[in-house]
């Protein structure tokens, strides 16, 4: 695997943005985080933009369909499958577009797609059970997904130019541990993944993408209190969270920050609301819980340059645009200061 390729101090966002068009999303992207730029989800335009439908259509030999409680293995591509596949190849357009409008080759580029957790505890089988309830389905989608990632990762490079870096995201990952996903007559739960079978399918995805890619794997949750020891474990070379999400955080979460970070892992922090707050934030406003979690973890500031990068605290599909903008610029400027901390800091 290669070491990073993304330069000290870049920083870049989840994924999700606001608005339907994507060719303003991209733009924006490229401009915003020139160092660090990536694939813009917009789930604003509904049914195949959200992240489950945008990862489905990266599916090789498998299609869904929208049934009234959500996606749902289908037979084969229907209409709903094909827009998912559309809505993804004009957001590869616009990307490339915006790419040669700016001018320049990213040192790295990222694409984001839903984990095996997340797409199975969100894509029903044809019963309506959910998919990791089936080992053997989990399994298939499995397959089919590093099959559609290793396309999909290709077909970016070749519009960007750019070495590409795969991000997991697992939002459900939490619920999954603990058996508090639904069961279709919504009167009981399904049972809770034991966290060795957790770990070991995420390490046959993350071994999968970082062979894909010779690059990083990054792996992000936006529970309040993620499973990162797990996925560490797992193999994710980052892990990105909500830092903002801390306050009040349990004194073993903050050792397990410590752990991970302390291994070698780069920590994604999520330190830029991603709505607008009703008071105004600055750099330094921002700035205070990286630091000051760099600090009470026993390490040098320095540590942020090295293996920190700055984010959203996660996707921004609910921000205006006038705050989307906002929090990407001091996302990048949050990451100058990891390396140059403004004097008084």
């Amino acid at each position: 695997m290669s070491e990073r390729l993304w330069p000290s101090g870049a920083a870049t966002a989840i994924g999700s943005m606001p608005g339907t068009d994507p060719a303003e999303a991209a733009a924006v992207v490229f401009g915003e985080l020139p160092d660090f730029p990536h694939v813009p989800e917009l789930p604003a335009r509904g049914v195949g933009a959200d992240m489950l439908g945008r990862t489905a259509a990266m599916l090789v030999d498998l299609a869904v369909e929208v049934v009234p409680s959500g996606y749902r293995v289908a037979a084969r591509p229907g209409h709903d499958h094909r827009r998912a596949v559309d809505l993804l190849r004009w957001d590869l357009d616009a990307v490339q577009e915006a790419r040669e409008k700016a001018g320049v080759t990213p040192p790295v580029f990222k694409v984001q797609l839903a984990g095996p957790w997340t797409l199975g505890a969100g894509i029903e089988l044809p019963r309506g059970h959910r998919v990791l309830t089936d080992r053997g389905a989990l399994r298939d989608f499995t397959a089919s997904l590093l099959d559609g990632l290793a396309e999909h990762v290709d077909e970016v490079r070749s519009r960007t130019g750019a070495p590409v870096v795969v991000q997991f995201d697992e939002p459900s990952l939490p619920t999954v541990l603990a058996g508090g996903l639904s069961t279709p007559s919504g009167y009981g739960n399904v049972a809770a993944v034991p966290a060795p079978e957790a770990r070991d399918l995420l390490a046959t995805v993350i071994e999968g993408a970082r062979t894909i890619t010779g690059q990083p794997v990054i792996v992000h949750c936006c529970a309040a209190e993620p499973p990162l020891g797990l996925l560490r474990e797992a193999g994710a070379d980052a892990l990105a969270f909500d830092l903002r999400a801390l306050d009040g955080a349990s004194p073993a979460f903050l050792d397990e920050i410590g752990e991970v970070w302390d291994s070698g892992a780069t920590l994604f922090m999520g330190a830029i609301p991603a709505t607008e707050p009703s008071i105004p934030l600055s750099l330094k406003d921002v700035g205070e819980a990286p630091f000051r979690l760099a600090s009470r973890l026993g390490f040098n500031r320095s540590v942020l340059a090295e293996r920190a990068v700055p984010t959203p605290a996660c996707g921004l599909a609910g921000a205006t645009p006038v705050w989307m903008r906002r929090a990407l610029a001091l996302s990048r400027d949050l990451g100058k200061a990891f390396v140059e901390p403004p004097e008084g800091w």
